[in-house]
């Protein structure tokens, strides 16, 4: 272990941080995926998810940089990961977006399908959706940026779309053609 001297003469450690870009990376990563997987069903977990973030210096408050995901065990135990926040990928790297991504859970519920947004900042009025067929946009304008685009199950009708919205929370339920 290297060292470097601090202030008044003392040393101290320096740490070192290994990264295996190979396969014994890539291996490593999926058996913490397994060891994830594995664990959620034990405990009867539908969903968990991970988040951080930090600052980016020289950039202010544009380089406050938001990132996570969320593995949820979808229909017949089959994992399914959504990433979410602004952190993109970009030609010399990562970056960091105006537009987060916000976390967003999508539940099939027999006739009706109910999606799920963290939205924390944004005024109801704010918030854009969009339907055409089995895909759903949401957008913010104002301070806060969101934008998603999600999948959903099964074509729905645009009309019966009704919405809550509550404490940074947004509830969409929307009947299935």
């Amino acid at each position: 272990m290297d060292t470097k001297k601090r202030k008044g003469g003392r040393k101290s450690p320096e740490r070192e941080v290994a990264v295996d870009l190979g396969l014994g990376g890539l291996f490593k990563g999926l058996g913490e995926f397994i060891d994830l997987v594995s664990d959620m069903a034990e405990k009867g977990q539908e969903t968990v998810t991970r988040s951080g973030e930090f600052r980016v210096r020289g950039l202010g408050d544009k380089g406050r940089a938001v990132y996570g995901f969320t593995v949820g065990l979808g229909t017949r135990g089959i994992p399914r990961v959504e990433r979410f926040g602004n952190i993109q990928a970009g030609a010399e790297g990562p970056e960091v977006a105006d537009v987060r991504e916000p976390l967003v859970d999508v539940f099939d519920e027999g006739d009706t399908v109910v999606l799920v947004a963290e939205l924390p900042g944004v005024a109801e009025g704010d918030i854009q959706v969009d339907i055409e067929g089995d895909v759903i946009s949401l957008e913010t304008t104002g301070e806060r940026k969101y934008a998603k685009e999600a999948l959903l199950p099964s074509v729905v009708d645009s009309a019966t779309l009704e919405r809550t919205y509550r404490n940074g929370i947004l509830e969409l339920r929307v009947k299935k053609v």
